[in-house]
């Protein structure tokens, strides 16, 4: 008897529902090969629906997400709603409610794409960022004083508790583990200067690798370093792990020196509940109704999500069809010069599954 699962599609903002639209072209050729089903429930979450309603989720949203076994995101970002209100009320509220607390972020470059990065090929880049997800400056943690005045002061404030970092540092193990390719985790901080958050972060580092992992060989990397060595020598790296801010920054390195935004993905994992996958680029609103932006990045969100629900054989289709299809077809990753259009992209991989 075939598998369902119950997947939770919200298209989001600007071009965000028509790379969805791909995606889900392609998940559909891969349930029609590989024999399982998908049970696809779409929902208007995003800008347009908040400047309609004035309400950017329903009261009953996380648990109506919580009835799924993933959710596939498109985009958030409305030219017409100001920063952080979608961004802190949807992905943020999604994250935090369904205790998302795993970035997942791999860093690979397909053949066919280039990078900026001089004399470096697919051998080079292939590895994987996990970046804490509910913790750090994102908590929301701190405030204003004398707030429009000449002596206002404002603090935002890192906050990590034992729990948070022991669980992300598990998984980023278990995953250089699985992995068996260099076996090796790095931890991205900054301790000399974070002396509190990163000094916990390391101690827990070393603490847990030497007790339960001693197959894994442990590095550390200051972050500004680490931004170095993804540039100049992005193949010593196999699984890096660092809290949230950090994490955000150097994933968006990462994805320039795999082609940029229209091909990177990631993942927020809760590898016990309900885990949301998503290109991460931006909704380019400037494209939008144009069919000139690229989908494959939410393609390989796609894919990221069938490899988390267990169809690994599905999700190994998918990128070596959207691999064959850098390879030979396209012209570029920009929209509007990859010599397709968003929907012939999606039919390309299609067609290869």
């Amino acid at each position: 008897m075939s598998k369902t699962y119950k997947i939770a599609v919200i298209g989001g903002d600007g071009t965000g529902p028509e790379v969805t639209r791909e995606a889900v072209k392609v998940l559909k050729a891969a349930a029609a090969r590989f024999g399982f089903k998908l049970d696809l429930h779409d929902y208007d979450y995003g800008g347009e629906r908040y400047l309609r309603t004035g309400e950017v989720l329903p009261a009953d949203a996380v648990e109506e997400m919580r009835r799924h076994d993933a959710i596939l995101l498109g985009a958030i970002g409305h030219p017409d709603v100001k920063p952080g209100i979608l961004e802190k009320g949807i992905l943020l509220k999604l994250r935090f409610d369904l205790d998302q607390y795993i970035n997942l972020r791999p860093v690979k470059l397909y053949p066919g794409v280039e990078t900026p990065l001089k004399g470096k090929g697919p051998e080079h880049i292939d590895y994987v960022v996990v970046r804490e997800n509910t913790g750090d400056l994102y908590t929301g943690a701190g405030g204003f004083s004398m707030r429009g005045t000449p002596h206002e002061v404002a603090i935002q404030t890192s906050v990590y508790s034992r729990f948070q970092v022991e669980r992300c540092l598990r998984y980023a193990f278990d995953l250089a583990r699985a992995r068996n390719k260099k076996k090796t985790l790095a931890l991205c901080g900054k301790t000399n200067v974070l002396t509190y958050v990163y000094d916990l972060w390391e101690r827990a580092f070393h603490e847990i690798g030497a007790a339960e992992y001693p197959d894994i060989k442990r590095e550390y990397y200051h972050v500004d370093a680490t931004c170095m060595w993804m540039v100049k020598n992005p193949e010593w790296f196999d699984v890096i792990v660092t809290g949230n801010m950090f994490g955000d920054i150097i994933t968006d390195l990462g994805a320039i020196t795999q082609g940029g935004m229209g091909i990177a993905a990631g993942g927020n994992i809760n590898p016990r509940g309900v885990s949301m996958f998503e290109p991460i680029g931006g909704s380019a609103p400037k494209y939008t109704g144009q069919n000139v932006i690229n989908p494959l990045a939410a393609i390989c969100a796609g894919m990221m999500m069938l490899d988390h629900l267990g169809e690994k054989s599905a999700a190994a289709a998918i990128e070596k069809a959207v691999m064959d299809v850098t390879a030979n077809k396209l012209k570029s990753l920009a929209a509007g010069r990859m010599g397709y259009s968003t929907t012939e992209v999606g039919d390309l991989v299609a067609e290869r599954i």
